[in-house]
């Protein structure tokens, strides 16, 4: 099983970075899983995202599809895509420590 290694913390993910022990998730974590992101410091917009999905998949058990997400954080698909180079599908659900979602956020 893959394993992300940053600044001292080993977490283990699937075969496309995704962890595998969600539970496992917090700040330091998601900073390592940002890194796989090409992303080299998560920000107070990237911060507000993240709580914003992981709030929402709390609540209903999935991530928020892109409208919503846009429309709740107050941010343009662009600003997304500026922050979660891969999409907030892919890279933000990451980051945040969720499961690969199975459509589009």
């Amino acid at each position: 099983m893959p394993t992300i290694n940053h600044n001292g913390l080993s977490v283990s993910v699937d075969d496309d970075g995704f962890l595998v022990d969600p539970g496992q998730w917090n700040d330091d974590v998601a900073m390592a899983l940002a890194t796989t992101e090409d992303i080299a410091e998560l920000t107070e917009d990237h911060w507000k995202i993240m709580n914003y999905i992981r709030q929402y998949h709390a609540e209903f058990g999935v991530a928020p599809m892109v409208r919503k997400l846009c429309k709740e954080t107050g941010f343009k698909l662009k600003e997304m895509y500026a922050l979660f180079p891969s999409g907030p599908a892919k890279g933000a659900c990451k980051v945040a420590g969720l499961e690969k979602p199975t459509g589009c956020v």
